[in-house]
C-alpha cells in the first residue's frame, strides 16, 4: 500500500533466499515446485522486470488491476 517497489535485484535476492530456505527445510524438488509471488507494488512499468527474475513466479497485484487498461498491460508485460 505504500506505492514503493523493491528493485528487481532486491526482489530477486529475497525470493532466492526464500527458495534456498525451502530447499534446506524440504528438498530441491519441493523448492522447485513452490511458486513464490512478489507482493510489492506491481505496476505496468515494472512487471516485466520483476517477472523476468529467476525466483519470482508471479505477482499479487493491487491497485494496478483496477482499470482494464492497466490490468491488460500488466498481463501482457508480465507474461513475456
Amino acid at each position: 500500500g505504500t506505492g514503493r517497489t523493491a528493485s528487481t535485484e532486491q526482489a530477486q535476492a529475497v525470493h532466492a533466499f526464500v527458495r534456498k530456505r525451502v530447499t534446506e527445510w524440504y528438498d530441491l524438488n519441493t523448492s522447485n515446485a513452490v511458486r513464490i509471488q512478489y507482493g510489492g507494488s506491481v505496476k505496468p512499468g515494472n512487471v516485466a522486470g520483476l517477472m523476468s527474475q529467476a525466483d519470482i513466479d508471479g505477482a499479487l497485484v493491487g491497485g494496478a488491476s483496477l482499470t482494464a487498461e492497466s490490468f491488460g498491460t500488466l498481463v501482457v508485460n508480465g507474461s513475456s
